[in-house]
């Protein structure tokens, strides 16, 4: 059951992200790739930061918006890799 909840969660993650950067039409299965390596980059970037993060000590928005951090900030590096431009 945890593994359906993080695509979920990924899902989520990553259509927010897709919406913030302004990006349309990237596809559920991307959104959820997007979403768990966002997630796992905002996990790992707050823990560097504060040094006692984990998703297990806060609620769900807390969660939320670093996971939604930590995809906008993959998403951009995928898009510079890629060439790709946001939407305007």
């Amino acid at each position: 059951m945890h593994i359906l909840g993080w695509i979920v969660f990924g899902a989520i993650v990553g259509w927010l992200a897709n919406g913030i950067m302004g990006k349309r039409g990237s596809g559920c299965l991307v959104n959820i790739a997007l979403g768990l390596v966002g997630a796992l980059a905002g996990g790992f970037l707050f823990q560097q930061i504060s040094g006692n993060f984990t998703y297990d000590q806060h609620g769900f928005i807390v969660s939320t918006l670093v996971a939604v951090i930590g995809a906008i900030i993959v998403l951009a590096i995928w898009n510079a890799i890629t060439g790709h431009r946001p939407l305007r």
